[in-house]
């Protein structure tokens, strides 16, 4: 039997594109015309071969799929073959057996719904606008989802491949409940990818609640964390709901979890296992729920290896680690953060943003940033406040990386370490700044020829140390 393929339309508004998938011809010729005239355009096809096909050259909002076609190709192969060439259209099944056992399988392999043979023309319109309806509020949600994943790509900035990674992450696991653990260094934007966790989650209309563990000293956490009642202790004169309690449907955000006590670790195992809280000094149990993120910038595994922190409650933490890379891992985007922070803070400060010339931001990507970040926004800052009306900004250094008198380049590199090639390194650049980056002036200090000094400029470029100059104009 050939197959047909049939698109008509009728006047007034399009309701959808649907794919009947029918074997029997007048079944499949009376559902093209009913729908028709129901106002969508309707494809069919006989077999699961054509389906397939046809799935993959066309987007189909519904698919009607007969369960038994002629071929090699059932119609269960049909819906599990379906994701990879269709991305979100409703499926209902069609079979005149009304096997539970199929119609279960077909709900397991993303089926809509199914209807059993011989069915009603009123019954499976009935059940065409519920699927059409779910499908409506799911496109819906992803395109709020996109819009509000986009403003978080402009919350984070860089494009380096591993803060790509760090998107990734946080977008798949954002619509799940998985409690997630946030590892990085001081200063790599920790908070910011909880937030970032938290607005692209079903939970971003509820609050985000953060607090600092290693800002409050173990009884004043507590009762922050958790509340406390009328007189169990001195000082508490009213009832007092915590913070688990003040993010009720939403996100409670534990920074430096690695610093709490031991006897609040337990209360915090106690919290995530029964999802109820207890108040300090209350007796009856409170359900909470709450989505948990925690960051810490300390190794959390060799913690638990040394005692300090509980390895029941590491499990439970860490079910989705994401680790936030260091500045230095990401050296690409020193120019890009620069310049943005150069933007914000000139236009917080009502000045004029003064440029920041090449030599400026080849000495800002070679430097390595100990507090990543926060240590960049910071000198940004202050550059915009000291050099107030001037046409560029210059490099000076953080107070952290100048020498102390008497400490000189060959001590620093001792006390810190350093190989042979960084010595070399940092002392090309050195030479380099006091020469104003005049390379002929500079090799000539070095004792080499500026053709040498060019081949190793060339070679930090290409190790991501300094930029390209023509990258770095801001």
């Amino acid at each position: 039997m050939s197959e047909v393929l049939t698109e008509v339309g009728v006047k007034g508004v399009v309701r959808g594109r649907i794919l009947v998938v029918e074997d029997e011809v007048i079944v499949r010729d009376l559902l093209t015309n009913v729908l028709a005239e129901q106002g969508y355009h309707v494809d069919a096809v006989e077999t699961g071969e054509a389906a397939l096909r046809a799935l993959d050259s066309q987007l189909y909002d519904l698919v009607l799929l007969d369960l038994n076609l002629p071929g090699g190709m059932h119609g269960l192969d049909v819906l599990s073959a379906a994701p990879a060439v269709q991305t979100d259209a409703q499926f209902i099944v069609m079979t005149a057996f009304g096997s539970v056992d199929t119609a279960v399988e077909a709900m397991k392999l993303g089926a809509f719904d199914y209807i059993n043979k011989p069915f009603r023309t009123e019954e499976l319109l009935l059940l065409m606008d519920r699927a059409r309806e779910e499908l409506e509020l799911r496109r819906e949600v992803a395109q709020l989802r996109r819009r509000t994943s986009a403003g978080v790509r402009r919350s984070i900035v860089g494009k380096t491949p591993a803060v790509e990674r760090v998107f990734d992450l946080i977008e798949r696991v954002a619509p799940t409940r998985a409690t997630v653990l946030i590892l990085g260094e001081t200063g790599t934007g920790k908070e910011l990818v909880a937030r970032a966790i938290h607005e692209l989650s079903d939970r971003a209309r509820r609050p985000f609640v953060a607090v600092n563990c290693s800002a409050l000293p173990e009884t004043l956490l507590e009762s922050e964390l958790f509340g406390h009642m009328k007189g169990s202790f001195t000082g508490a004169i009213q009832n007092k709901r915590g913070l688990f309690e003040d993010a009720a449907g939403g996100t409670l955000f534990l920074d430096e979890v690695s610093t709490v006590s031991a006897a609040i670790q337990v209360k915090l195992l106690r919290v995530l296992q029964e999802r109820k809280i207890q108040r300090v000094g209350g007796r009856e149990p409170i359900s909470v729920d709450f989505r948990l993120i925690c960051a810490t910038n300390r190794d959390l595994g060799a913690l638990v290896e040394s005692g300090e922190f509980r390895e029941d409650l590491f499990y439970r933490l860490n079910v989705f680690p994401i680790r936030v890379p260091p500045l230095r891992e990401r050296r690409e985007d020193v120019p890009l953060l620069a310049n943005y922070f150069r933007m914000r803070f000139a236009e917080e400060n009502g000045v004029e943003a003064p440029e920041i010339p090449p030599e400026t931001l080849s000495r800002m990507v070679a430097y390595e940033w100990p507090g990543n970040v926060r240590e960049l926004e910071n000198f940004i800052e202050r550059a915009i406040i000291m050099h107030a009306g001037a046409r560029t900004i210059p490099f000076e250094p953080p107070q952290s990386l100048r020498l102390e008198p008497g400490r000189d380049l060959v001590t620093r590199a001792r006390d810190e370490r350093w190989d042979l090639e960084r010595v070399e390194r940092e002392y090309i650049l050195e030479v380099l700044e006091q020469a104003h980056w005049h390379q002929g002036a500079a090799a000539e200090v070095l004792g080499i020829n500026r053709r040498t000094l060019y081949r190793k400029l060339k070679r930090y470029r290409e190790l991501g140390i300094l930029p390209e100059l023509s990258e770095v104009q801001v």
